[in-house]
């Protein structure tokens, strides 16, 4: 009888997914995955350690640059172990634990992270619409007012996935279809009722599309300041200062939304591309985030070319 289809009593081990059909070159993978974490988890220790120690950088803005380099910090983290199992050893196999775990830190960070991209787009609409009140109205301690009880509504958000997960019980199949736990994907294999799941997932996925409709808005308002702007030099200018964060809005949900789609509507769809479109979901903000706020802010960009002169000067 097959491993992944049991038919007496309840599973105690799920089944994660490689990139289906080429498990014989998985090691040949994991070469460009090992490479994108390392270079993921590198690009936001960089910015963290920079942030924390340059007073330059102690503002508003680099105070949420800091949180985004935060979440995506720990989504790498958090999809790291079973990545690494699958494609380095074939090691597919996880316990329904760790797997409620994985998907708890996955979907949190995911949801610190739409939060996140929320505040800055406020931040940035603040800056353009009235740039001399910019610091007195972001004080410090509003700040880390706003990054707290972002941070705590996104954990509480995601904290009852576990427990409703854990009411389930899963008794015939147990192949998840992607290379990591995600709660969507758990809750299909489950022989109970997952009705509750089923609500509570498409409550917090309503939650994720409202950060978007409030960064939709944000940007429409910045739109009519900018287009109220005489000068084209001066629109470009104030344009500019956006396009760092509309890149790091785009690439975050724009997987995020190919896969629930997927989830939704296209299930017929080849289990490589859905399995493809949930790496990059994990792997691509992690790695771009950094790369893309390190060439566009010139104060970061600086501090990289002054410490590298500085080693190479030694």
């Amino acid at each position: 009888m097959s491993v992944f289809n049991t038919s007496e009593g309840e599973i105690s081990t799920f089944f994660l997914t490689g990139i289906p059909g080429v498990e014989h070159a998985h090691i040949w993978v994991s070469i460009p995955i090992c490479f994108m974490y390392l270079l993921a988890i590198l690009g936001n220790c960089t910015i963290l350690f920079f942030i924390k120690t340059e007073t330059s950088l102690h503002e508003p803005m680099y105070y949420f640059l800091s949180m985004l380099a935060f979440s995506d910090l720990g989504l790498s983290i958090s999809s790291l172990p079973t990545m690494l199992r699958i494609f380095l050893f074939n090691a597919t196999g996880i316990s329904l634990d760790a797997c409620f775990a994985q998907e708890f830190f996955i979907h949190g960070f995911s949801a610190m992270e739409s939060s996140v991209l929320f505040i800055m787009s406020i931040d940035r609409l603040i800056a353009i619409y009235s740039p001399l009140r910019y610091t007195s109205i972001l004080t410090s301690v509003r700040v880390f007012k706003i990054v707290l009880v972002f941070a705590i509504k996104s954990l509480l958000l995601v904290f009852p996935f576990p427990f409703i997960l854990k009411r389930l019980k899963f008794c015939r199949k147990n192949l998840l279809s992607h290379s990591y736990c995600l709660h969507q994907d758990v809750m299909k294999l489950a022989c109970s009722d997952n009705r509750v799941n089923v609500i509570y997932g498409l409550l917090v996925a309503l939650t994720a599309m409202l950060d978007l409709v409030c960064i939709s808005v944000s940007y429409l308002f910045i739109l009519k300041i900018v287009l109220g702007i005489a000068s084209h030099k001066g629109c470009v200018k104030v344009l500019n200062t956006c396009i760092s964060h509309i890149s790091a809005v785009l690439i975050f949900y724009v997987p995020i939304i190919t896969l629930a789609i997927i989830h939704r509507f296209a299930k017929n769809i080849s289990p490589v591309v859905r399995v493809i479109i949930a790496d990059t979901f994990l792997l691509v903000p992690p790695l771009m985030n950094p790369i893309v706020y390190s060439l566009k802010s010139q104060q970061i960009r600086n501090l990289i070319l002054m410490k590298l002169c500085e080693r190479q000067g030694r």
